[in-house]
């Protein structure tokens, strides 16, 4: 609403709407558009009109003029203090697909506000640690949430858990320990986003919308393997020692970027070849459904962190070196944990296998050998996406470790 042309006062005719019972609402609409010096004639019938309106005046620093008018209140607000969406300022776009929407580095006053808001002047700052467009954007972040939200499976429904499970008791104890395994697996691939998610940047919604899909995804992968390694047996296998060293030094890992190398790329990436190894010996369509569901979310976290390394890496010229150094550090601390720890890999053999039969176990542990030549080829081929050279991918994939994640 702008003042008129001839210099007229713009009217605000409240009737018999009291102040304190929704006028001030009509008030402080035309008020927002009055520019300084600009005259507001505010009528009513209220007989407490003129109180109020002093009151208001003063609290939004314009100024009062009082005028009689038998059975109708009036009175001229002149036009004075910004309102609070002078001085404001736009936290980018809400279409990310806009010029511009997304900011290079947003500033600490936007604090919580949803991109695209006007954010009144006067917020205080509340610092994000994760604040830099080219540390933590990936363009196809939007793509990969809705795809998330779409592809969400109830562990109740999805999943056939009143289907036979007949087979061999050292069958099923080897699905216990490799469940058992899986599940410490998945609590640290739930740990590291969820340590991160909370030091991004709000502005950055999509991809904060999407870590927090990637926490729940791991969340649901540990309650299903829970429930099938206690399908037919009471207590879980094996935690084994080298497992959790391996993990541990994902959750130490500092740098968003480093950790989200060694985790969705490399480790993620080589769980994908491991899960779908599982699926295809799986003893049961319940074992069958639940890896097959987890390989499902895994597949869009490995192609989250290639995508946002992928664009990092086109901007910053030293992370390459960087995430070479991360890998390397992380072999030198497992050195004395290299080899997959035995249990596990004898659950492993004796899954491909089917039996104990020693033609049976050589070629289960000819299979699992060939997991292994898998997981490599595949895990050099995405580092070849970074940029690595032919090379220096299968170097840093001998380097991974032995421990998978």
């Amino acid at each position: 609403m702008s003042p008129p042309d001839d210099g007229r006062a713009q009217v605000v005719d409240l009737e018999d709407l009291a102040l304190d019972r929704g006028g001030d609402l009509l008030l402080r609409r035309a008020l927002s558009a009055l520019a300084p010096g600009a005259r507001l004639e505010v009528r009513g019938r209220d007989p407490m009109l003129p109180i109020h309106l002093r009151a208001f005046c003063r609290k939004a620093g314009a100024a009062l003029k009082s005028a009689d008018g038998s059975s109708v209140a009036i009175a001229y607000v002149t036009g004075g203090a910004p309102t609070r969406e002078q001085g404001a300022e736009r936290a980018g776009a809400a279409d990310p697909a806009e010029p511009g929407a997304i900011a290079d580095r947003p500033a600490a006053t936007w604090g919580l506000a949803p991109r695209g808001a006007l954010v009144e002047a006067g917020v205080a700052p509340l610092m994000f640690p994760l604040a830099d467009k080219d540390v933590v954007w990936c363009d196809d972040a939007g793509r990969l949430y809705a795809q998330a939200v779409a592809a969400q499976w109830d562990p109740a429904t999805a999943i056939p858990w009143d289907a036979d499970t007949n087979h061999a008791p050292e069958i099923e104890d080897a699905v216990v320990q490799i469940m058992t395994y899986l599940i410490e697996n998945e609590t640290a691939a739930l740990l590291v986003p969820a340590r991160f998610v909370a030091s991004l940047h709000p502005h950055f919604r999509e991809v904060m919308q999407l870590l927090a899909v990637q926490v729940a995804d791991e969340a649901r992968h540990i309650e299903v393997f829970s429930r099938r390694a206690r399908l037919r047996r009471g207590e879980l296998g094996l935690s084994t020692a080298s497992g959790q060293a391996s993990l541990r030094t994902l959750l130490e890992e500092p740098d968003f970027a480093e950790a989200s190398f060694l985790l969705s790329v490399l480790g993620e990436g080589t769980f994908l070849s491991l899960l779908r190894f599982l699926h295809n010996h799986a003893p049961d369509p319940i074992t069958a459904a639940v890896v097959r569901l987890a390989a499902q979310d895994e597949a869009r976290h490995v192609a989250f962190g290639l995508g946002h390394l992928q664009r990092h890496i086109g901007r910053d010229a030293g992370l390459r070196a960087r995430l070479a150094g991360a890998v390397e550090r992380r072999h030198e601390a497992l050195r004395q944990a290299e080899a997959l720890d035995e249990r596990v890999h004898d659950a492993l053999v004796l899954l491909a296998a089917g039996s104990l039969s020693p033609s049976r176990i050589a070629e289960g542990h000819d299979l699992v050998r060939a997991l292994h030549e898998d997981m490599h080829a595949a895990r050099a081929q995405r580092l070849s996406r970074l940029g690595f050279t032919e090379a220096e991918a299968a170097a840093l994939s001998n380097l991974h470790t032995r421990n998978f994640m």
